[in-house]
């Protein structure tokens, strides 16, 4: 062949092994031979922690969709701010709303002690997302793994990636679409909300001075508004002890419920009720509302879609030994 000829083919195989590495995917069962304790290791740190307070299932799920949609599932949500640097975490969206940290810190700190420098915190983050789930009454699923972890962790980022409770549902549909997911991917995410609690500050624009001709937001039940103003009064919104559940009905159970609120315009949030005013995320709702499993199984499905985005792999990244601070 030649020199010339050698040194080409040499070029094209390189070229295609990158190729072939820039498209590799997750691999269910990633630690099974280099630590196959791995998934056992963080569901026991995620079911100690929702014994003591099941309020951190929510927060699990939520730290996950938050890392996901900005920057990709690559856990730079966990990283600590610096005196040059403002991370993700202390962004008026997470803080003081994020929450359980320590379980991703107490599960890496067992899994560095098992097997060092092998487990990323952005897997750690996702099978903690996944457990919360499971035990708190959804379906479990597969997480497909390998992710590594980024270095990068900029507050800046956190405003132009996460949707805002005062979205409307095109808004929401947009925001969506630009990570890859459809209509009914957005409204089965939003089940999310199904779990968990929020601070006043969030949805308190609905219940005082809302508009030039009502007070209160008209797409807001009178009877659940009242009770809202009890628990969050007029100019104590931005006290960070007020907090409410964003189900009411069952507030650490992971049902469909959610969706019978919103049907019962019991949405808390703008961004929870405007998926009525759609005629076809008006009809995911319903659909989700009355047929539960349904709503269950397209949950899952959209969380191990939404652990594929921006994934970092190979030999990109780093695997954090503390998911705080960057190697």
């Amino acid at each position: 062949m030649g020199l010339r000829g050698e040194t080409i083919l040499s070029g094209l195989l390189m070229f295609l092994c990158l190729s072939l590495q820039s498209q590799a995917q997750l691999q269910k069962g990633f630690y099974n031979d280099t630590c196959p304790l791995a998934e056992t290791i963080v569901r026991e740190e995620v079911v100690k922690a929702i014994s003591k307070d099941v309020g951190l299932a929510a927060g699990l799920i939520r730290m996950f969709f938050h890392d996901c949609f900005v920057g990709g599932c690559e856990g730079s949500v966990l990283i600590d701010s610096t005196p040059s640097n403002t991370a993700e975490k202390d962004s008026p969206i997470n803080n003081p709303s994020l929450r359980g940290f320590e379980i991703i810190d107490s599960a890496k700190a067992r899994l560095e002690a098992t097997c060092k420098g092998v487990v990323s915190c952005a897997d750690i983050l996702a099978f903690a997302a996944r457990d919360s789930v499971a035990l708190t009454g959804g379906f479990g699923y597969i997480v497909p793994a390998g992710r590594r972890d980024g270095r990068v962790s900029l507050l800046s980022e956190t405003f132009k990636n996460l949707p805002p409770p005062s979205f409307n549902v095109s808004q929401l549909t947009q925001n969506f679409a630009n990570k890859g997911f459809s209509q009914e991917e957005m409204v089965t995410l939003s089940g999310a909300h199904t779990l968990g609690r929020s601070h006043c500050s969030s949805f308190s624009n609905r219940l005082y001075n809302f508009s030039a001709t009502s007070a209160t937001d008209p797409s807001l039940d009178p009877t659940y508004a009242e009770q809202l103003k009890q628990q969050c009064p007029n100019g104590r919104s931005t006290n960070a002890s007020l907090v409410v559940p964003m189900d009411p009905s069952t507030p650490n159970f992971f049902d469909s419920s959610y969706y019978s609120n919103i049907l019962k315009k019991r949405g808390l949030f703008t961004s929870d009720q405007t998926l009525m005013s759609n005629s076809t995320t008006a009809s995911y709702v319903r659909r989700n509302a009355f047929l539960g499993i349904v709503f269950r199984n397209k949950f899952a499905e959209a969380m191990v879609k939404m652990g594929n985005i921006g994934v970092l792999m190979g030999t990109d990244g780093e695997i954090r030994l503390n998911c705080r601070v960057v190697n």
